[in-house]
């Protein structure tokens, strides 16, 4: 029996199956990146230090207000959604021109992590960046280093 990676997103956006890829990449007028899998979600970076540890994700275009960050059950949501409207009317004719872009990332946290310190949030540049400290416990245990024999 052959496993196969269940992707509830086909389900979702018709756009994804291969048929209709096939069919739009046949122009040059579409990109393909659009139609990739994770192409919707913001790159990121994990980074663990001494006293915490440290995400990243690349967020271009949105503002502070665009981003919810949440700890449920020692699991980490992070969601950004931003939407633009713009309408101009004159006398013969009316343009509106709208985009919409959202995410949503969960991440289940190791023990390691204080949840009862407030977790530090910031963006700037186009990246947010979250601060998780680390319980006391867990910054004195010792790497251990493993020999390559």
């Amino acid at each position: 029996m052959t496993l196969i990676k269940f992707n509830k997103r086909n389900r979702l956006f018709p756009w994804n199956n291969s048929g209709l890829k096939n069919f739009l990449s046949s122009d040059e007028f579409f990109n393909d990146d659009f139609f990739e899998e994770d192409s919707l979600m913001p790159a990121m970076n994990v980074k663990e230090h001494k006293d915490d540890f440290e995400i990243e994700f690349a967020a271009p275009g949105f503002t502070k207000k665009d981003f919810e960050v949440t700890i449920d059950d020692d699991v980490l949501n992070v969601c950004g959604e931003k939407s633009r409207e713009e309408e101009e009317k004159e006398e013969d004719f009316t343009r509106k021109e709208f985009s919409y872009s959202s995410f949503k990332r969960s991440f289940k946290l190791p023990a390691t992590v204080n949840l009862d310190t407030k977790v530090k949030a910031t963006y700037k540049n186009g990246i947010l960046k979250l601060n998780l400290l680390k319980k006391e416990e867990a910054k004195q245990i010792p790497k251990k280093v493993i020999e390559v024999v």
